[in-house]
């Protein structure tokens, strides 16, 4: 008996939890997700259905009904409207149950470790989904971009990453929504040649200075000089100027750090 109780208990948590998070304004219906249809004092209206691949469901009297990209409320709200309209309930309430979100689902790509498609089977942040691909790769941008739809518009947000875990941001951790799209793009790289002790291309950290890529690059070799330097960068126009930066400056974007051999 206790340990039916306990079952009982656990099934009502769960449909509660998933009531709640069905009600959430970020979350929209989607391809996949099956619903319980309930209307007040009409037991025989009392429907399961699955939303479909182009977004609809099928309710008695009703017929097709497209939800796709609905809250669960607007959705309550579109098939009451349709009831009424159609003369079959004076004063329709209409309540509807997220059972299952099986065509909910987020896709993780560009520079993470386990890219893929990933289900959104709770009120998923970019974070939680950033861990679910195993986090950036080395070679990583410091930036996500969120793409996606809302409101049957189509959404766009950069993420700053760092900021996620670093800053009290909560807001840049936003809440997705199924098919939206998290792309890590490849982080920018300066490149360093010459009198240098590790020439090759390296990545470009935050604030990074011309004198911090130079010790990236080891620093200089015994005919090299730290101030024997010649930077190649490309302007606004397109073309490649060639720069002698002081060591404060700024590495920039796809820089080429030129060190040069000493004089003396």
């Amino acid at each position: 008996m206790f340990q039916i109780l306990v079952r009982t208990l656990i099934l009502l948590s769960m449909l509660f939890s998933v009531k709640v998070f069905a009600e959430s304004p970020d979350y929209p219906l989607g391809p996949g997700d099956i619903l319980r249809i309930q209307v007040f004092q009409n037991p025989d209206l009392t429907t399961e259905t699955r939303v479909s691949e182009s977004g609809s469901i099928t309710f008695p009297l009703v017929g097709a009904l497209e939800v796709g990209g609905l809250s669960v409320a607007s959705a309550e709200n579109k098939l009451a409207a349709a009831l009424k309209k159609g003369g079959f309930i004076k004063q329709p309430q209409v309540t509807i149950v997220l059972l299952q979100m099986r065509g909910s689902q987020v896709s993780v790509l560009g520079q993470v470790n386990r890219p893929g498609r990933f289900p959104l089977e709770t009120l998923s942040r970019v974070s939680d989904m950033l861990a679910a691909a195993g986090g950036t790769t080395p070679l990583g941008d410091d930036f996500a971009i969120v793409t996606g739809t809302r409101n049957g518009q189509a959404f766009r947000k950069v993420i700053d990453i760092p900021a996620l875990y670093l800053e009290e941001r909560s807001d840049e951790d936003i809440i997705l929504a199924g098919g939206d799209t998290i792309y890590v793009h490849r982080a920018p790289v300066f490149y360093i040649y010459g009198e240098a002790q590790r020439p090759g291309a390296y990545r470009i950290e935050r604030g990074m200075t011309v004198m911090q890529a130079l010790a990236q690059g080891g620093g200089p070799t015994p005919r090299g000089s730290e101030w024997w330097l010649r930077l190649h960068r490309r302007n606004a126009d397109g073309v490649v100027e060639k720069l002698s930066p002081d060591m404060t400056d700024a590495v920039q974007p796809n820089d080429i750090i030129y060190v040069r051999e000493s004089i003396f």
